[in-house]
């Protein structure tokens, strides 16, 4: 078996239990040679005689997957997003697609409070000042008795809803694909898009981006929120509009903003970056150790599932319903977005 490898954190020299297995699997391993996400020449230039494909942030297009060899059988993501993915393309070539949902949750969900409590407290802007030799007197918000707003409930936004209420922050969800037993065992309301902008302090997205949710946060959104409220995103690039949400910060409407994902990455000099109450990582909310051994050890042992003809209870194409990957938002509140 031939196997093809590109995450970068699975790619490092470090031994791990995730590469003993794979090791034990394979015959031969082809690591990415660029130690960063590979555009789609890059994939189809490393697919030959491929039979196995664990997959990071590349760009598996139609025209990729149109031209992947015969061999190629699986690609397993390493991660629960398959938005780089072209499902369908996939599924007609008999390529099967899986992805590792849940592994990553309480990382990111601790990286999204993180931000949550950086933009509230402007703690990049203040440490920054501070070791320029400045003492500034700067006030922010508390958590604490606010009111937290959570687009899509699923695994990551679970975790976000527990730690909110940890925070003592009254919590608010909505998504379609809810699940409305542990949201009422949990408190938490589940409300509609249109109440919760109104209604929320902080904002967190926890969606995937497809066509429906493509600038989900655009300025007529922006423009339905609570004056003031802070928003953050460590899901995807592409569900903020982030010109008009530079425009929502300079004006005030915006309080604050948390990102670890971008409309591109790397985003290049943002104008985003010279705001004070703007904090950003480097799409790493992921990247734990815990984390990412566990997407590795899920990521191989569904690639080996599939190549080995086991049962794999983690592929996304051939039935478009994993609501980890596939969130069929429809956006139908006051004509804003069909």
């Amino acid at each position: 078996m031939r196997i093809l490898v590109t995450p970068t954190s699975f790619c490092q020299k470090h031994r791990s239990v995730a590469k003993d297995m794979l090791e034990k699997f394979a015959d031969d391993i082809v690591y990415n040679p660029l130690d960063r996400p590979l555009h789609e020449d890059e994939v189809s230039g490393l697919l030959e005689g491929v039979d196995g494909y664990i997959a990071g942030l590349d760009h598996i297009t139609s025209r990729v997957l149109r031209n992947a060899p015969s061999s190629l059988k699986v690609i397993s993501r390493y991660g629960a997003g398959c938005d780089r993915v072209d499902l369908q393309a996939a599924f007609e070539k008999g390529i099967a697609v899986t992805n590792t949902p849940g592994v990553n949750s309480e990382a990111v969900a601790e990286l999204t409070f993180g931000l949550m409590l950086a933009a509230a407290r402007k703690i990049s802007f203040l440490d920054r000042k501070v070791k320029e030799g400045e003492w500034p007197r700067t006030s922010g918000v508390e958590l604490c008795g606010k009111t937290l707003g959570i687009i899509g409930l699923g695994a990551i936004g679970k975790c976000v809803a527990i730690r909110g209420r940890g925070f003592s922050m009254r919590v608010l969800a909505y998504d379609p694909f809810a699940d409305r037993e542990y949201a009422d065992q949990n408190s938490i309301q589940s409300v509609s898009l249109d109440e919760l902008l109104q209604k929320a302090d902080f904002i967190s997205l926890h969606v995937p981006l497809n066509e429906q949710t493509r600038n989900l946060i655009n300025r007529e959104v922006l423009a339905g929120m609570k004056k003031g409220a802070i928003l953050v995103n460590t899901a995807r690039g592409g569900l903020i509009d982030e010109a008009a949400a530079l425009e929502a910060l300079k004006s005030g409407k915006l309080g604050g903003l948390g990102l670890d994902a971008f409309e591109q990455e790397p985003p290049g000099n943002s104008p985003l970056f010279a705001l004070e109450n703007v904090v950003t990582t480097p799409h790493t909310g992921a990247h734990t150790v815990e984390a990412v051994g566990k997407m590795g050890m899920l990521a191989v042992q569904n690639l080996i599932d599939v190549l080995s003809g086991k049962g794999c209870q983690y592929i996304l194409n051939g039935f478009f319903g994993n609501s980890e990957c596939y969130w069929g938002l429809s956006l139908n509140w006051q004509g804003r977005r069909k």
